[in-house]
């Protein structure tokens, strides 16, 4: 098990990104409320992070390149490297991802995993969509999911509703 020992924050067009690591890796990138205590020198793969995530939301940067140490079970490590394979501005189906690793029947432990990634964004777990193509699940919460999606072009923004007053 691998403990993060070092912890900063990145302020998103989308709101804070908390972000974990250790000197061999990133352990955890998430969404947050509030930033709390960083962590005064960090080691060069959270500053790699940080500069690569400022890339992706100036939209310099489609495929990030990072040393990952996720916590979680066998399966759930399967499915999110099946996520990294999910190449942006493309998108699947939890359906599709669950025939890929382990058959159609494990589409619910599929939805579970991928609501259980620790790397939001790196791991795009935001480009598994509903079969019918609906914005479904997102443990950043659904605005966040369809923000991505536009800022990587899958989606198209909704025009501004005008007031009528």
């Amino acid at each position: 098990m691998i403990v993060a020992t070092h912890s900063t924050y990145y302020y998103s067009p989308i709101g804070i990104i908390g972000i974990t690591g250790s000197e061999e890796g990133i352990c955890s990138v998430r969404f947050c409320d509030i930033a709390g205590g960083k962590t005064p020198e960090l080691p060069q793969s959270m500053i790699d992070c940080v500069s690569q995530l400022e890339a992706y939301f100036h939209g310099e940067l489609r495929q990030f390149d990072l040393p990952l140490l996720p916590e979680g079970t066998t399966f759930q490590k399967q499915v999110w490297e099946h996520l990294k394979l999910i190449p942006y501005g493309a998108t699947t189906s939890y359906l599709s991802v669950s025939k890929a690793v382990s058959g159609p029947k494990a589409i619910r432990a599929v939805g579970a995993a991928n609501g259980k990634n620790p790397l939001c964004i790196i791991v795009p777990c935001h480009r598994v969509i509903g079969s019918d193509r609906s914005l479904v699940g997102y443990a950043g919460g659904l605005w966040r999911k369809e923000w991505l999606l536009q800022h990587e072009g899958v989606l198209q923004p909704k025009p501004e509703q005008l007031s009528l007053f």
